[in-house]
This record gives structure tokens, sequence and C-alpha cells, in this order.
């Protein structure tokens, strides 16, 4: 009878663990007046490389895109230079040893540079990118957001927010 039990409790607990370490994030379309509609999710997942971010997103420009974690739960606009523009509201990239370096995912800058997102030629992004610096606890009160372009790691982190979903579980 005790045996039962005992794995019980230890699947209980393995599969809390696990859930742990997990996390759905659900996008949306942002602009100037705020969140629209939902293109999809991305799953967040620790794994040996650092933090897994599988996408199932539709609705993209195709080509490469600048991918971040920003440092405020949230995707409403802000002003900056006197204009209202897409999900300023979630702030600069997540820099917690306040860096101000912009040097990639692996690079010893801030934390919030992600591998880029490509998206196809159809429009969706399938293909999971690995952050080896980042684990899904980091997302916890943060926001993931997609640009318009490409980022080049250094001066230029990829344009217009187009899309945002934020952690706050």
């Amino acid at each position: 009878m005790k045996r039962p039990l005992c794995i019980l409790a230890a699947t209980l607990v393995w599969t809390s663990v696990a859930a742990a370490d997990e996390l759905t994030v659900e996008m949306y379309r942002i602009d100037e007046k705020g969140m629209g509609g939902t293109i999809g999710t991305i799953l967040a997942n620790d794994s040996p490389a650092g933090l897994a971010l599988a996408p199932n997103l539709k609705g993209l420009s195709p080509g490469q895109h600048g991918f971040h974690v920003h440092e405020n739960a949230s995707c409403g606009p802000g002003e900056k230079d006197g204009k209202v523009q897409a999900g300023l509201a979630a702030g600069s990239h997540f820099d917690p040893d306040k860096t101000g370096k912009h040097l990639g995912p692996t690079g010893a800058g801030h934390l919030g540079d992600l591998p880029p997102l490509t998206v196809g030629e159809d429009g969706t992004a399938k293909a999971t990118v690995t952050a080896p610096r980042l684990h899904a606890k980091d997302l916890k009160g943060r926001a993931l957001v997609i640009h318009a372009e490409a980022d080049n790691f250094a001066d230029k982190p990829g344009g217009p927010r187009i899309a945002c979903g934020t952690v706050t579980q």
C-alpha cells in the first residue's frame, strides 16, 4: 500500500515541476491603438540548451524578425518623441544586469535578445529558437515582442513592434 502512494506522490511532484518549467504565451497583433487579434502562441520550455521557444504563429510577413523579451508584462502603446507607438508599454529589452548592451542571444549584453524569429512564405512561424542564457522563470512578469524587421544585434533591434504577448503567472 505504501509503495503505490509513494509512486503517486513522486509522479505528482514531477508533474508540477515539469509544468512550472513550461509556459504558453498568447501572441497578439499590436499597433498604436493597442492590442488586436491573436496570431497564435509560443510555448516556452526549459531545455538542456536553455529556454526553447516554440512558436505556432500565423499572419506575419515572411523573413526574419527581431524577437525579444521586454521588461514589462504589458503590450499597450506608449509615446516616444511625441508620437504614439505600438507596444512601448512593454518597456526596454530585459536587462537585469543593467549592461545596456545589445549583443545577441549568446553575447554578454542584456538577456532580452532572442534568436531571430523566422517566418515562412506562408506567413507562419513554427521553427523553435533557443535562448541559452534564459529559463522559463525569467519570462514571468515580462513580455515577448516581435518586431517588423530583422535584428542586427547592434544598433537596429528590428524596427516597429508588431506583435506582443505577456507572461503574468
